[in-house]
């Protein structure tokens, strides 16, 4: 798989963990400002995934989603880290967690195809860890 494919179906994976988490997490949320947050978080990401999937059809190359395991040990993991406690500040510590690992898996990614990937798809990228990163701060009012 060339450098492009691979970025993009990198932006598409972690767009899509996002869309699914928070779908999953806005049943949960009981704070409506909270739940405000991560709605606007999730168009976000919407938008994002939308955009690798548009970018991998127009260059031909087949999506390559989260795997059916993957999606369930996510659902799982989010429900047992929830069952004791729904509260705001748990929750976004558990979302801070994440958009930091998709912060350094960014960073790695962008890093590894600045030479081979289009200005185009390394722009997407750029959007998403800036987009990770902006959650990241936006989350601790939260805390």
């Amino acid at each position: 798989m060339n450098a492009n494919a691979e970025l993009l179906n990198f932006v598409y994976q972690n767009s899509q963990m996002g869309v699914d988490t928070l779908k999953q997490l806005m049943d949960i949320v009981e704070d409506n400002h909270f739940k405000e947050h991560l709605e606007h978080q999730f168009n976000e990401y919407k938008q994002i995934h939308n955009a690798a999937k548009e970018s991998l059809n127009k260059n031909g190359y087949d999506e390559k989603g989260l795997g059916t395991l993957e999606k369930i040990r996510t659902y799982l993991m989010i429900n047992m880290q929830t069952l004791s406690d729904k509260t705001s500040s748990h929750i976004s510590e558990m979302l801070i967690i994440g958009s930091n690992m998709g912060v350094i898996n960014a960073i790695k990614n962008l890093r590894k195809y600045k030479e081979d990937a289009e200005p185009e798809i390394l722009g997407l990228m750029n959007r998403l860890l800036k987009f990770e990163e902006n959650n990241i701060q936006q989350l601790k009012d939260f805390l």
